[in-house]
């Protein structure tokens, strides 16, 4: 008798899982459709990327985070924000960029990682905003 309780119960509880997990139907109308021939100016997929309008700019290609894109990709400044990098994030990503024996890392007021590195031998003043673009200042 037990076993008959235990295996109805499991069998229940089963079902009402199922049940549960069955999407609703659909109720919405379908969307009203164009008489043929006639043209509503929208694209035939509207899934599809529409084409840039004109003068519009990409994203700055070589930034390492496009959806925050503000700045050239070759800028001469950082961009300043709320920059969540480590020290040792920093560290790597200028390393990353070419530089060497990257050392006095410090965070200023903007939210930009400065210090001071080496490429091709020579000592230079670098930089890492918060999207991960590395500069060099004077």
């Amino acid at each position: 008798m037990k076993r008959f309780m235990l295996g109805s119960a499991a069998s229940l509880l089963a079902a009402g899982f199922a049940f549960a997990q069955t999407p609703p139907a659909n109720t919405a109308p379908p969307p009203p459709s164009a008489s043929p021939g006639i043209s509503t100016g929208a694209p035939a997929n509207p899934s599809s990327p529409s084409p840039p309008s004109p003068g519009a700019k990409a994203a700055a290609s070589g930034q390492d985070n496009q959806a925050v894109a503000t700045t050239d990709a070759n800028a001469d400044q950082p961009a300043k924000g709320a920059n969540s990098f480590t020290k040792g994030q920093a560290r790597k990503r200028i390393q990353r960029k070419g530089y060497s024996h990257v050392t006095s890392l410090a965070k200023d007021q903007d939210g930009v990682w400065r210090g001071t590195a080496q490429r091709d031998g020579q000592p230079v003043n670098v930089w890492l905003d918060y999207k991960g673009n590395v500069g060099t200042s004077s």
